[in-house]
């Protein structure tokens, strides 16, 4: 493993600094998600304000980015501005490939500048930049304009629209047409801070240690993937295939969860119907699957939209989840978040909140100023504008879950969250093991923390129990081994984030996909280190149980492991999983399990014993302050 470097930016001094990083830091964290844990738990671990200049946001490639690889994505953290608690967020694309070739394994960010500025990395230099003439413009506009000044066609970019420079608690980062960091609001950090992007140039050559041998494993390994029927689906539809599946099995998020199918007038927003704006199917860097459409839109109020996507999140948020059954709208919807840099799947949650509340006249048309009626499209396209430019009724719900008090507790009750983060496009009352990694996601509700796809495809228990090394309920009803399953998931994807490996192409909804013992053989060809598979869970162990001391240090326990009072209080009232709801005595019982798993106490404490396994015991300083 060879030694990492870290490049320190104050943006207030205009200070650059590069530090070290040890071949010990990088063999327990790898890189990715995992580094970006280990240097920022000091500042995490205690409470905080997330737009103090002092706050840092750290971005770093996955440790197997810039090499041909199962993906090439990398995270970017921070305090969120969006739950006050752990903010985290993994980007595909290409800028982490590019970043790791400019020779860089970590970029921190610090301080605060008095003028917008980006950075411009190249070849393990970083300067910058002014960016006055940037601020305003959306996000595929800065590219444009970065590249033209810097007259390089090849620069990669992570940048922030009008929604990150104006503070939205959910605005995100975007790179190229379509990849966003979106959950979290890393945006919003980075607008603080007045950064308006990070621009990347990388030619540096990155050494293979038996280049040879590492080609072979990882054509096999291609190779493996590319007879998968997963993989196979997801070349042809990209994720929009899960729409169908979600509907047919009643866990689609409709109208803000008062209902979990959308019928007929879900089967618009299906997969195939995006051949009817699909110019080609593009990938991220270095990866197999090309799983995401190219589009345009030529006729109708919407023509002339083109961009990449939409993911099957972005669809729910932007279609069932506010009682849109129109794909055209769904999609301009998400490409105008993306523009603005808005996160999809957060503002989709609080529109539906506002339009539930409209519902129940909670808030009316004096409040919002024009009627919001579920599925009204220009309605939603107005309220995105608003929400970007904090406009009106915008300015509001662009505080998230902050700006659930000012419509006391009858309003706040219909904002669904865990961890002051808004949930996604899917109900979770159905799928058991969904509801439970919901609940105790590290960054609030999240599914791409430990989402067990594999719970809803009819495995036998056989198979499951031989993959799980335990007992694990056959259907997606039953609460039976499905702690054992999020926290076997949640290991292997934290993994796969420090990795820069997309959790599509591991064990995601194939449970013959690469896993730690595939990991292993790879990265012995290409960094000439031995980590056994044992090695590799502890990694995934190590960074999950330090996302958590970063929770408990926020005051967090126990009962914050929970999911909306309507999962609970309301069974599904009609469709396939009518009458489905969690029962509190069995969530805690999966709870319980998932907490014993990973060695942590009945509160959700790790153990001392666990700590000092995992090499955490010491951890609250480190040795150099960012």
């Amino acid at each position: 493993m060879h030694s990492g470097e870290l490049v320190r930016v104050d943006l207030g001094s205009g200070k650059i600094s590069r530090i070290p990083i040890s071949d010990e830091v990088l063999r327990d964290y790898l890189g990715g998600r995992g580094l970006n844990m280990r240097l920022l738990f000091p500042f995490l671990s205690r409470p905080g304000d997330p737009f103090d200049p002092k706050s840092p946001i750290v971005m770093s490639p996955g440790l197997m980015c810039g090499i041909p690889s199962l993906g090439s994505r990398m995270n970017f953290s921070a305090r969120s501005p969006e739950s006050a608690y752990l903010g985290d967020s993994n980007i595909g694309g290409e800028l982490g490939a590019e970043l790791k070739a400019s020779g860089i394994d970590s970029l921190i960010i610090v301080g605060q500048s008095s003028t917008p500025v980006y950075l411009w990395v190249h070849d393990r230099e970083v300067e910058i930049h002014d960016a006055a003439r940037l601020w305003s413009k959306d996000t595929l506009q800065t590219q444009k304009e970065i590249r033209k000044e810097l007259q390089l066609d090849h620069v990669k970019i992570g940048c922030i629209g009008e929604a990150g420079e104006n503070k939205v608690r959910f605005a995100g980062i975007r790179t190229g047409l379509k990849n966003s960091a979106g959950r979290t609001g890393m945006g919003a950090v980075m607008g603080a801070k007045r950064l308006k992007a990070v621009a990347v140039r990388g030619t540096q050559d990155i050494s293979l240690r038996d280049p040879t041998g590492y080609l072979s494993c990882y054509q096999e390994t291609y190779s493996n993937l590319l007879q998968r029927r997963w993989v196979k689906a997801l070349g042809r539809w990209g994720t929009p295939i899960l729409m169908k599946n979600s509907n047919d099995l009643g866990f689609l998020r409709v109208r803000n969860n008062q209902s979990t199918t959308f019928g007929k007038q879900g089967e618009a927003l299906d997969a195939e119907h995006l051949d009817h704006y699909s110019t080609g199917m593009v990938s991220c860097a270095s990866c197999p699957a090309h799983c995401r459409h190219r589009y345009q839109i030529l006729e109708g109020p919407y023509a002339g939209t083109t961009g990449e996507g939409p993911e099957y999140a972005s669809i729910g948020s932007m279609g069932s989840t506010l009682g849109n059954g129109n794909l055209g709208s769904a999609i301009y919807a998400s490409e105008l978040c993306n523009r603005y840099g808005l996160d999809t799947i957060s503002t989709g949650s609080y529109i539906a909140w506002a339009m539930e509340l409209y519902q129940r006249k909670i808030i009316d048309d004096t409040t919002v100023g024009y009627p919001l009626r579920w599925g009204d499209q220009k309605a939603i396209i107005k309220l995105i504008h608003q929400i970007a430019h904090r406009e009106g009724f915008g300015n509001i719900l662009a505080d998230g879950v902050f700006a659930s008090e000012i419509f006391g507790t009858d309003g706040s009750k219909f904002l669904l969250q865990i961890k002051n983060l808004p949930i996604e496009m899917t109900d979770e009352r159905a799928p058991k093991s969904f509801a439970l990694g919901m609940a105790t996601a590290t960054r609030g509700a999240c599914h791409m923390r430990s989402r067990p796809s594999l719970d809803v495809i009819g495995l036998p228990e056989t198979l499951l129990k031989d993959l799980y090394g335990g007992e694990v309920s056959a259907s997606y009803l039953d609460y039976h081994g499905k702690g054992r399953m999020v926290w076997w998931h949640e290991r292997l994807n934290a993994l796969c984030d420090a990795l820069g490996v997309c959790r599509f192409l591991s064990v995601f909804s194939s449970p013959h996909a690469p896993q730690p013992e595939q990991f292993s053989e790879l990265l012995y060809r290409a960094f000439g280190e031995r980590f056994s598979p044992e090695d590799l869970w502890d990694i995934g162990e190590r960074i999950c149980t330090l996302e958590r001391m970063v929770l408990i240090g926020n005051g967090l326990d126990r009962d914050d492991d929970t999911l909306p009072s309507r999962y609970f209080d309301e069974p599904i009232q009609e469709g396939p999983a009518q009458g489905e709801v969690i029962d509190r005595t069995q969530f805690n019982e999966m709870l319980e399990e998932y907490y014993y798993l990973h060695g942590w106490d009945s509160l959700g404490v790790p153990q001392e014993s666990t700590l000092k396994r995992l090499g955490l015991a010491e951890i609250t300083s480190v040795n150099y302050d960012p």
